[in-house]
């Protein structure tokens, strides 16, 4: 689930993601978002989920990356 929240952002960096964003046909929120998974990933701090895996007809709990 996304959550929203308002965030101020000085206008030549919110310009400088909207060309970023056009570039690779995203819109500027999903750049942001974008932005923000990749520096998570980068810090190994990117939230896992638990993903219920079927094995031999058993559930199994698997950590996984989103």
């Amino acid at each position: 689930m996304k959550k929203n929240f308002a965030l101020r952002i000085d206008s030549e960096v919110y310009d400088a993601i909207e060309k970023w964003a056009a570039d690779e046909f995203r819109s500027a929120n999903g750049q942001i978002e974008w932005i923000i998974a990749e520096a998570l990933k980068k810090a190994k701090r990117y939230p896992k989920k638990n993903v219920a895996e079927k094995t031999d007809g058993h559930n199994v709990t698997k950590e996984t990356e989103l």
